[in-house]
């Protein structure tokens, strides 16, 4: 019998990829929580959900690994079963700094203050908190617990702190209340900051440049950096419009990323996990920004190394969980170079039309490796949809590889112009035209 890996919020999607990763059948691949409670729900009854997963993990015969890829509150999920199971895994304290964007923001102050941009917690229960606001304008601002620009807004005066606030405090319960029972589960919560809950905000500079995601994990005691992807946004300079690998940053300013991120990593306590971690590098001033940490791999990324090293990366999470060194990447893929897009619409329209399971499979035929995910159905109004960014609305994520960048962006517009995707009354503005 192989080793039995339990899965939190498993679909077809991830089980193809996790089936790419060497020595796959020596695995037998298990779902732990089903994928729609686990992702884009309009809730998390945590206390359910745990007992869930708990039943099916006393009913296996064996279990010998639990991972997952999906955002909070995946991620808060496995410490806890991992450490009732005796399993290899991150302490839930170090994961928590993690989710927690102001604990994640004071942990940069302290270690990496020249990657840290100014920030303030803010409560949006608060009496008045305009009145509270001591960060100046422009900023960011955002719950201290969310995840895919949920609730993000760019905040320029006081009118729109305003009126952002007020959203967010409608809003904030649909991860204040799992962060809260998850934080409950800890046992040692006084190696966490004192303020700040689940129901907080944070406001914070605005900071740009160039962006990119370091993929790596923490093994024994030792970070290893193995992937540096670029993400390229649209050119509203918010939504995302690729990720593409390998980066084409400068090797010093990669050099540095590495060093600010084992610093970091260490002070939070992290160890024996995957992470992936988003920095800005501004080229005027040669400065880096440490954007976010997450604990976990970037599931956006699997097919992107699938097709440029043969692999994909959950190779690297399944070994760290079963406690053995990741031997990742491997020059192994079909193109040197590969590439997610997510075609965007940049208002509230109705589809009339998607591409046909045959649109698809036509064009795989063309290019093998394109995988075209979906994420809209014809008669859906784009504001309906959930998890978007405030600014904009992802049509689908498509997959492709390429000799160099300038063929992957002619890929991506020939193939886009073949998918056909239509709308009532809003065009799709070139679907994001990439940022300058």
């Amino acid at each position: 019998m192989g080793k039995q890996i339990y899965v939190i919020g498993l679909d077809e999607i991830n089980r193809r990829e996790l089936e790419s990763v060497r020595n796959a059948s020596d695995y037998e691949f298990h779902g732990l929580v089903d994928y729609d409670t686990m992702v884009l729900p309009e809730s998390y009854p945590m206390e359910r959900i745990m007992a869930e997963a708990r039943e099916t993990l006393d009913r296996a015969s064996a279990v010998d690994a639990i991972i997952g890829h999906w955002d909070f509150p995946t991620t808060s999920m496995l410490p806890i079963l991992r450490r009732e199971r005796g399993l290899p895994g991150p302490s839930l304290e170090s994961v928590l700094y993690c989710e927690h964007k102001y604990w994640n923001r004071l942990a940069g102050q302290q270690v990496i203050p020249q990657c840290t941009p100014d920030f303030q917690g803010l409560d949006p229960y608060s009496d008045d908190p305009l009145d509270d606001l001591e960060l100046a304008f422009p900023f960011w601002l955002k719950p201290s617990v969310s995840f895919s620009s949920y609730l993000g807004f760019w905040i320029g005066n006081e009118e729109q702190f305003v009126e952002a606030m007020a959203t967010i405090r409608d809003n904030i319960w649909l991860f204040a209340e799992p962060f809260e029972y998850i934080l409950a589960c800890g046992e040692h919560r006084d190696a966490l900051p004192g303020y700040g809950s689940g129901s907080t905000c944070i406001a914070e500079a605005i900071i740009e440049g160039r962006l990119c995601t370091l993929e790596g994990y923490v093994f024994e005691g030792r970070t290893h950096v193995y992937a540096i992807v670029d993400s390229l946004r649209t050119s509203n300079n918010v939504s995302f419009f690729s990720y593409q690998y390998p980066s084409g940053l400068p090797q010093g300013v990669q050099n540095r990323m590495k060093g600010h991120a084992e610093r970091i990593l260490a002070h939070i306590g992290m160890d024996n996990s995957p992470f992936n971690m988003e920095f800005f590098w501004d080229e005027q001033s040669d400065r880096l920004w440490l954007l976010e940490i997450n604990p976990r791999i970037s599931k956006s990324h699997c097919p992107i190394f699938r097709i440029a090293t043969g692999s994909s990366h959950h190779e690297v999470a399944i070994d760290v969980s079963l406690g053995r060194r990741p031997d990742f990447p491997r020059p192994e893929g079909s193109f040197p170079m590969a590439g997610k897009f997510m075609p965007r619409v940049f208002g509230d329209t109705v589809v009339t039309r998607v591409p046909s399971a045959q649109d698809i499979e036509a064009l795989k035929r063309i290019h093998p490796e394109l995988v075209v995910d979906v994420a809209v159905e014809e008669g859906v109004r784009l504001s309906d949809l959930r998890a978007q960014d405030s600014y904009s609305y992802e049509i689908a994520d498509i997959f492709i590889g390429a000799e160099d960048e300038a063929a992957l962006h002619a890929k991506f517009r020939d193939i886009m112009q073949v998918l056909d995707f239509r709308f009532a009354d809003v065009l799709p503005n070139s679907w994001g035209n990439v940022a300058d």
